[in-house]
């Protein structure tokens, strides 16, 4: 033994002692551990405001006058000390960081190419064409490019698609439409797109790109055989697109300096001639939108306020023939309008009889009407078990994504509807459904261009499965996943061609037709890719301060999930009537490994209950989203579900704001939060918007020149609540100095919202906020609450580039897990 040839041999140790005469050791003082970092200290130039007879006063107002040159140098001074103290407090933590984005990094992958989408045939045209964009090695934007449809048996997944010729067969068989390296180089080294619309000829595109020295979007159209960008119509500020005339002409809106929507324009292609005026909305809080229908017949004009609603028609053959009014309703309502073989289908939330609904409901007319008067009828009778969500077209079906209670499903139905029997329930017309996985959080309609394909595209999220892009043949019931990132190499999917999946799940995938709500009983999670073998997924409804159930979701690891002791994060959002997004994302899996639980509150406020549940957590009834996020909280931790002093809070723009308010309200009840672009200075904002404001941030937040709004705005605002004397949790704000507007693509007819979708493609809105609301919160909460440099408060200011670059978003994903694991463990 090493000890035996160390030691010399003279019996026991203690002898050695006695034996040896050992100097005496001088007082040792062991070196004091570093002092931590001393957080920034802005100056405070303190403003008074008065509104409905209230004064408060705000030390760091300097920080949003924006056009003081003299405060905008001391804001960049302090931003830069910020960003130095978040550097210093994280040091101890970059071996982790450099760990966590690895893995993160490997997880974020990017995919060599989107799923290809059919388009056509069309005028002229006999063939359909495949549209996708590809990523190119070592470039950081991707490719537009487009090939035969007969050709999709060549586009393999997992292979970088040919590069545009076929050596072995001679033939070209992709064409490059748009290179955004190159969309780059025309705006100043960054590229991103908006809008982007195919003319029905195939012969021209029309896109947006983001002009970020000016904050606005500007128009280009391109000619798909040329390659050339036309001379007109070039316009800025362009919010919506719609061809007519076959491909001939272009309508467009404008948006004024305020980004209200409230031009349209028409663009004859070829034309030397002025774009022509089609209408201009005076009145300032009246919005505009345009879409064209899915077979390209009509344009849809949409005009909007918070006293009406209206929804005009185009003829898209003859744009310049005028607008007919085809529905009017009193109140801001969502109305989407779509046209099947002479009847026009109305999918709408007004209110019916001068009441309410808590849903959307289907009613049609017919294009032409005898009398003067047009008269709508309802489609189906309303159903409390089955809520109809959101509707798709085709050709030859509708479908319908419903929801059972807070259960989502996907069918289908066949076109024409019967006629003469008035309105049905839709189990009646036997509505064939779609298999789906288990635990699916959301369905969300793809980019279905193609009026006349039998299939349809949607995507399948869930908390416990990489999102799935399913194709769903409608006549036949079949389905195939076409595209889903590979979490477990065991279980590769390959994307696209004969490879795909279709022939292994041909006879699993077949629904059943002979009832009303038959279904495959199919949840299959190896053929779904989930990974319900590896992370739990359990639902509780949780009891609110006022007794209204408040769903919530956990999911954790079954092998890293440690009983009684572990930590967790509750993300939570409960704003716009929006659902909450519970879809697998990767950077969590860093954390679930590592024993983390992490749960969602479907607070009110959000989406997924109906109108009166968003209604519920808005405006003056705000402090009940705050409320329930607590209740579910206290959940966790009473269920011994999260250890104690071991929770974090998540909230994304307006969950920030949740998730401060929280902590206002019980500082003690979380250990940690992350807020990313959060909405935090509420009474200014709304008061003295900086930013443009639109109608729908009002109906949710509040009117301050509403007396009980504004006194509600000022007893849930975070920046104004602030606990004096107490010991908050530690925060990571992540925050940007681009404040560009954020919007999610999807496509059908409610995800097509009034207030801000276009064509073919609707955008959805993610409101961000100014980089001041983070450095005022973080400035006056350091100032107001007691001192703990191991519960720190963060400032993270990320370039507005992380979106669109997966580097980046890795790294910022790590720092945020690292910051958690620093402060709670795991």
């Amino acid at each position: 033994m090493m000890r035996n040839l160390l030691l010399p041999r003279c019996g026991p140790l203690r002898h050695l002692s006695n034996s040896i005469s050992l100097p005496r050791l001088a007082h040792y003082n062991a070196p004091r551990p570093p002092s931590p970092p001393t957080p920034p200290k802005p100056p405070k130039k303190p403003v008074s405001f008065t509104f409905h007879d209230e004064t408060w006063e705000d030390p760091y107002s300097w920080m949003s006058n924006l056009s003081d040159k003299v405060a905008m140098r001391h804001m960049d001074i302090y931003m830069e000390q910020e960003e130095k103290y978040t550097e210093a407090v994280m040091s101890d933590t970059e071996r982790l960081q450099s760990k966590l984005q690895s893995e993160m990094a490997f997880r974020m992958t990017p995919e060599l190419s989107t799923p290809p989408i059919k388009f056509g045939p069309w005028v002229g045209l006999t063939r359909r064409r495949l549209y996708y964009r590809r990523v190119e090695e070592g470039k950081q934007y991707p490719v537009l490019c487009r090939r035969l449809a007969s050709l999709n048996e060549e586009f393999i997944s997992n292979k970088s698609p040919s590069a545009g010729f076929d050596f072995t067969s001679g033939r070209r068989i992709e064409q490059k439409l748009i290179d955004y390296n190159q969309e780059a180089e025309r705006f100043g080294g960054y590229a991103y797109e908006e809008l982007s619309e195919i003319s029905p000829d195939h012969r021209f595109i029309a896109y947006t790109m983001y002009d970020k020295d000016n904050g606005y979007f500007r128009l280009s159209v391109r000619d798909l055989n040329s390659g050339s960008i036309l001379s007109k119509p070039q316009a800025d500020r362009v919010s919506n697109l719609a061809w007519v005339k076959d491909g001939k002409a272009l309508l467009y809106t404008v948006t004024d300096d305020k980004k209200r929507p409230y031009r349209i324009y028409c663009s004859m292609l070829g034309s030397n001639e002025e774009d022509v005026k089609l209408l201009e909305e005076s009145d300032d809080n009246v919005y505009v939108n345009i879409r064209h229908t899915k077979d390209f017949q009509f344009v849809t004009v949409n005009t909007f306020s918070l006293t009406s609603s209206k929804v005009f028609l185009i003829n898209a053959a003859d744009p310049l023939a005028g607008m007919t009014l085809v529905w009017e309703c009193e109140g801001k309502a969502h109305c989407i309008v779509e046209h099947h073989q002479g009847c026009l289908y109305l999918f709408t939330d007004a209110a019916r009889e001068s009441q309410p609904v808590d849903c959307h409901y289907l009613i049609y007319s017919p294009v032409v009407v005898s009398s003067g008067q047009r008269s709508w009828e309802s489609v189906f009778i309303d159903d409390p078990d089955l809520i109809i969500e959101d509707v798709d077209f085709n050709a030859t079906h509708m479908v319908f994504i419903v929801r059972e209670g807070r259960n989502f499903r996907i069918c289908s139905i066949v076109l024409p509807l019967p006629r003469g029997k008035g309105a049905v329930y839709l189990k009646e017309l036997s509505p064939l459904f779609l298999p789906l996985p288990k635990y699916v959080s959301q369905i969300s309609p793809g980019p279905n261009y193609d009026y006349y394909s039998s299939v349809m595209r949607f995507i399948v999220s869930s908390p416990v499965m990489p999102d799935a892009v399913v194709d769903y043949d409608l006549p036949t019931g079949m389905w195939n996943i076409i595209q889903q990132k590979n979490i477990l190499f065991e279980r590769t999917r390959v994307l696209y061609g004969t490879a795909s999946s279709a022939s292994s799940l041909a006879n699993a995938s077949i629904s059943k037709r002979s009832g009303s709500t038959d279904e495959a009983k199919f949840e299959d999670d190896v053929l779904w890719n989930a990974l319900s073998e590896f992370y739990a997924c359990e639902n509780y409804d949780v009891s609110s301060y006022d007794g209204v159930l408040v769903p919530l979701t956990i999911i954790y690891s079954r092998k890293n999930k440690k009983e009684n002791h572990g930590p967790g994060i509750l993300y939570g959002h409960g704003a716009y009537g929006e659902l909450l997004d519970k879809r697998w994302r990767g950077e969590l899996k860093s954390l679930l490994d590592r024993g983390w639980v992490v749960a969602y509150a479907d607070v009110r406020g959000g989406g997924g209950g109906g109108k009166k549940w968003h209604h519920d957590g808005r405006r003056a009834k705000k402090h009940k989203s705050i409320e329930d996020f607590i209740s579910c909280a206290k959940f966790l931790i009473d269920k011994k579900i999260v250890q104690e002093d071991k929770l974090a809070a998540w909230g994304y723009s307006a969950g920030g704001l949740l998730a401060a308010s929280a902590i206002n309200s019980c500082p003690d009840l979380f250990r940690a939060a992350v807020l990313k672009v959060p909405f935090l200075d509420v009474t200014n904002t709304l008061l003295y918007p900086i930013l443009p404001l639109s109608p729908v941030d009002y109906e949710e937040f509040g009117y301050p020149g509403d007396v009980e709004d504004f006194h509600a705005i000022r007893k849930y605002s975070p920046y104004d609540n602030i606990q004096k004397n107490a010991l908050y949790p530690a925060v990571l704000i992540s925050s940007s100095f681009n404040t560009r507007e954020k919007k999610n693509c999807s496509l059908s007819m409610k995800s097509m919202q009034s207030e801000n979708g276009g064509g073919m493609v609707a955008k959805k809105m993610k409101r961000v906020f100014g980089v001041w609301e983070a450095a005022k919160w973080a400035a006056r909460v350091r100032e107001c609450t007691v001192y703990d440099p191991k519960r720190p408060i963060l400032l993270n200011l990320t370039t507005d580039l992380v979106e669109e670059n997966r580097y980046l978003q890795s790294k910022v994903a790590a720092l945020e897990a690292a910051f958690l694991l620093k402060v709670i463990g795991s």
